[in-house]
């Protein structure tokens, strides 16, 4: 199975191939991510407005006549659509993801905030906060101004790394960190948007119909250090967006690639049996290697992990048996060492 970034590294490329794209298709296009996406995230976060209102409110503001819905609502709607085109301008001057800087993150956090929470609009909480439904802890608040810091930092560093991955980890770090009082999982999102604008990609959009599956695999990655099923979804919701992109610039329709599954391709997390898999501890059984080795090999992108269980944990193919026994083969009779057996089982 080809790997699922390299997948969306060939999709940009025919993509990019087919640029300069017409303006008046990617104004069009734009404009209905523009309400999807503010929809998507505003309803994860418990935003009442369906997709039509939330459409009329970005086209009227907040004078749009929505019946028995808050104003709260309503300016949710308004200041994110509003934050979408403050990132595609920070894009521009940020011509590179290494370049972005705490400020720009307290920008992106004020824009969601205003006429909202003024006094806490895009500054730091310094009260504790807890996630409900969760078993997540989250740092004291004295601790946040630090991470912040750090975390800034750690995002110049992020040179090498597959843009996809860094705005996944970005995203990530910082629901973390949760800065912020309120808004923190809307800033997150966006912030992920400005990193695959800033490299080229289309936004991507969580559904709300993924909320489910986006929290469960958040909470798995901070309480199970189990990041996976969290990558999966960032890098299926970016394949979507290219998907989209290239069917408008092939004449094709869009919406198929939005409507698709999160999970219909590659790894599906609950619709399928997982009898024809193997656990990491049967794998060892199979192969004669201890489970210790097997999570190294694992975490060193010598052996692929096929999918994941509702729980979270590590599902191999059978295909895998001989992958193990030809790694300690390699090993053992030519003496090559773990990366150069990586960059072979590559070619």
């Amino acid at each position: 199975m080809k790997d699922l970034l390299q997948v969306l590294t060939e999709k940009k490329q025919k993509l990019d191939s087919y640029q300069p794209l017409k303006k008046e298709m990617v104004k069009s296009l734009e404009d209905w991510l523009k309400v999807e996406l503010t929809y998507s995230s505003n309803a994860i976060e418990g935003n009442t407005l369906s997709r039509i209102e939330t459409a009329e409110v970005i086209e009227k503001g907040i004078s749009a006549i929505i019946s028995g819905k808050q104003l709260k609502d309503q300016l949710e709607a308004v200041n994110h659509a509003k934050a979408i085109e403050f990132i595609k301008l920070l894009a521009k001057k940020r011509n590179s993801h290494i370049k972005i800087v705490e400020d720009d993150i307290n920008a992106i956090h004020k824009i969601i905030l205003t006429g909202i929470d003024d006094e806490w609009a895009g500054r730091y909480r310094e009260t504790e906060i807890f996630i409900k439904g969760t078993n997540v802890e989250l740092p004291q608040p004295n601790k946040v101004p630090h991470m912040m810091n750090k975390f800034v930092q750690w995002l110049s560093t992020q040179k090498e790394a597959h843009p996809v991955r860094t705005a996944a980890d970005t995203h990530y770090k910082l629901v973390s960190i949760h800065p912020y009082i309120d808004g923190n999982g809307r800033t997150a999102r966006l912030l992920m948007n400005l990193i695959l604008i800033i490299n080229g990609y289309p936004m991507a959009i969580i559904r709300n119909e993924e909320r489910t599956q986006y929290l469960s695999a958040l909470e798995l990655a901070q309480t199970k250090s189990n990041i996976q099923p969290f990558y999966h979804l960032i890098d299926v919701s970016v394949k979507r967006s290219l998907d989209a992109y290239i069917n408008a610039a092939e004449g094709k329709p869009i919406l198929p690639a939005f409507t698709e599954n999160l999970m219909s391709e590659d790894k599906p997390l609950k619709t399928e049996t997982y009898a024809e898999f193997l656990k990491i501890g049967e794998l060892a059984k199979e192969t004669d290697e201890t489970v210790h080795t097997l999570r190294y090999w694992t975490k060193e992108g010598l052996l692929e992990v096929t999918k994941y269980t509702e729980g979270g944990y590590q599902l191999y193919s059978p295909s895998m048996i001989k992958r193990v026994k030809e790694i300690r083969r390699l090993q053992s009779e030519q003496r090559l060492t773990l990366a150069e057996i990586k960059k072979l089982l590559k070619n």
